[in-house]
């Protein structure tokens, strides 16, 4: 048989703690239950073992930080990742695990938006722009076409989980992610889920404004990591555009008479800080190459041991 963990990272959870263990426990009665106290300050983690599940401990702040431990701690042969908040239904959880267990999917994304029940139940109208800005502008970087990159919903293979190296420390996990799996050419689906809201009382930990930013800035990092020519290729169009702006005036200028020769040099050195910028997009270009055939290469070795192992 199969084996089945279910991840469970916790931060003050103690109104949902013990029903979504029991849910889970339910629904997945030879699966690992794993729950992970990252500092709570509550009876999370005791109410999450009188539950029945196993509880270890993440002392480094962040979302993050757990999931990073929970994959390098955890063995199994699918993973179900899903908030302590319960406000995904564990029920929802085996349509998930179905095609990475029989189909060979690496991630199976619990997508709230597309039935609309995340609109229909969050009460925060940030929240929603955000998932569609982050939504949108990944899409576009990457040319893919997911649909709903911020849900906590998720199960993946042993390969995804063993060949992944985590980045992020808070709630940009998400994005990391899914990122990840586009670029790394991962088996992805994605399976509308039922979403509803925390139950009265209980908060998000999620800062609208400070983690938005954290998010944004993890996708341009990444977009630069995986995609240096096409980044540093936008840099070298804008500088150029402005060089020329700035130098064409100046070269009008100084050929009928009047001051130009600051307006030529800011765009000499506009235009030589493009090349520049053109010139390192396409050595990083190539170390980027080699470092995904390194990567195939790993994912082909990791693929030999497990039929090795198994």
């Amino acid at each position: 048989m199969k084996k089945v963990a279910v991840l469970i990272p916790c931060y003050n959870e103690e109104m949902t703690v013990t029903k979504v263990v029991t849910d889970f426990r339910r629904v997945f009665q030879d699966a690992d239950i794993y729950v992970y106290d990252n500092n709570s300050t509550d009876q999370t983690a005791r109410l999450a073992r009188e539950a029945g599940a196993i509880v270890r401990s993440e002392h480094r702040q962040g979302k993050g930080n757990v999931v990073r431990t929970m994959f390098r701690e955890i063995d199994a042969d699918a993973y179900v990742l899903v908030d302590g908040d319960d406000t995904y239904p564990a029920e929802e959880a085996e349509k998930l695990v179905k095609p990475v267990l029989e189909d060979g999917i690496d991630m199976a994304i619990g997508d709230r938006l597309s039935n609309g029940t995340y609109f229909s139940e969050n009460k925060k109208q940030s929240h929603d722009f955000g998932n569609r800005l982050v939504r949108d502008l990944i899409n576009r970087l990457f040319h893919s076409d997911i649909h709903d990159i911020m849900t906590g919903y998720r199960v993946f293979s042993r390969r995804f989980v063993k060949c992944m190296p985590v980045r992020s420390e808070g709630f940009q996990i998400e994005t990391e992610m899914t990122i990840f799996s586009l670029v790394s050419r991962m088996n992805i689906c994605e399976i509308p889920i039922t979403y509803r809201d925390r139950p009265e009382g209980s908060f998000s930990k999620i800062n609208t404004v400070s983690d938005g930013i954290k998010v944004l800035v993890m996708i341009f990092d990444l977009f630069k990591d995986y995609r240096p020519f096409y980044f540093f290729f936008i840099l070298f169009v804008i500088l150029l555009v402005i060089g020329l702006a700035v130098g064409i005036p100046g070269i009008a200028g100084y050929e009928s008479g009047r001051a130009g020769l600051g307006g030529i040099a800011a765009s000499i050195i506009l235009i030589i800080s493009a090349v520049s910028f053109l010139t390192a997009g396409i050595q990083l270009d190539a170390v980027k190459n080699q470092t995904q055939i390194l990567f195939e290469q790993r994912v082909s070795q990791f693929e030999q041991e497990e039929k090795n192992r198994k």
